[in-house]
Formats: structure tokens, C-alpha cells, sequence
């Protein structure tokens, strides 16, 4: 990768041609920008020619593009620089850009020690649901022991987070708790 603005716009040509992002208006927005501001990028004569709407954006677009390399270094950055102004989201799509922000993107250089440590694929439902279970068995060890009659209210609210079969036991223990 070459580190001019000539370079990279020699490699990102391609995708900017083939970018349905950039329409007639923003290609036309950039003509403007580099004749309105760098008259000596592109002349009044020149920017007419690459707004001439008889031929089709993407023409004139690579056109333009071509016109721009042959200018030289400087014509390249303005455009990279119209580019960013106008159509920002087109601008960090390109190659060379994305590129650029992976080498200097802290996270992404160590590869080697960015792993994932998956200690079940089951997902954060079958967490809970084991939780839920192993909390409802606490508790049903917990208040076997107390003979009290507000053990089995515990035990009839520690039910209503729980599922069917577990709610079931919870509530047949607190019944038969009752009963004695």
C-alpha cells in the first residue's frame, strides 16, 4: 500500500466507480468543491466538462478520477478531502480507509491473543433457568428444616419466578407443609 493520496486513489478508483452511493448530485457537489476552491485542480472548462449530464455518472466520475491522478498529488488529496466533506459515509467505506483503520486499530493488531472463551453455547437463558433451579433447591433445603408456618409462604413465593414442573414441587412441598 503506498502511502500518497495518489496511490490510494488509484486503488480505491474501482470501488468509487462502482459506488451507487455517489449519484449526479454529490459527483456534481465535488466538481464544485474542487472548482469553486482549487480553481487550479479543475478549471471552470474542465469542471463543465465532468458535469456534462449526456454522459452517465459513472463515466464522468472515472473520468474525473483520471483527470485528478494526472494532476498530481495535491488534486489527489483535495478530492479525498471534498470526499470526506460531501459524502462522509462513502468516505470511511473506502478500501484504502478501512485499511488503514484496522492498522490502527489497537484491538484488531493483536489477533494472535484476541480469543473466546465459551464456556457453554447454551446462551444466558439456560444460565438463569439453572440458577432459578439451583436457588429453588436452597430454599427448599433451607425451610425444610423450620417447621414454621411462614416457611411455606416463602416457598409459595420463591415458586412464581420458577418453571411449570419446579413451581409444582415448591407448591405441593408448601401444601404438604400445611397439612402437618
Amino acid at each position: 500500500m503506498g502511502d500518497s493520496f495518489h496511490d490510494q486513489l488509484i486503488e480505491d478508483s474501482a470501488f468509487l466507480k462502482a459506488e451507487r452511493r455517489l449519484d449526479t448530485e454529490l459527483v456534481d457537489k465535488l466538481i464544485l468543491q474542487l472548482n469553486r476552491i482549487y480553481p487550479q485542480i479543475l478549471t471552470d472548462k474542465e469542471a463543465t466538462k465532468f458535469r456534462n449530464l449526456d454522459v452517465p455518472t459513472s463515466v464522468r466520475l472515472g473520468e474525473l478520477l483520471t483527470h485528478l491522478q494526472a494532476k498530481g498529488e495535491e488534486a489527489c488529496r483535495e478530492f479525498y478531502r471534498a470526499l470526506h466533506l460531501h459524502v462522509e459515509d462513502v468516505y470511511y467505506s473506502l478500501p484504502t480507509r478501512l485499511r488503514l483503520r484496522d492498522l490502527l486499530d489497537p484491538l484488531t493488531l493483536p489477533r494472535v491473543y484476541k480469543q473466546k472463551h465459551v464456556l457453554n453455547d447454551r446462551g444466558p437463558l439456560f444460565f438463569v433457568g439453572c440458577f432459578s433451579l439451583a436457588v429453588g433447591m436452597a430454599l427448599l433445603y433451607y425451610y425444610s428444616e423450620a417447621k414454621v408456618s411462614g416457611s411455606s409462604r416463602a416457598l409459595g413465593m420463591a415458586a412464581l419466578g420458577l418453571k411449570r414442573k419446579a413451581q409444582e414441587v415448591l407448591i405441593w412441598y408448601t401444601e404438604e407443609d400445611l397439612m402437618k
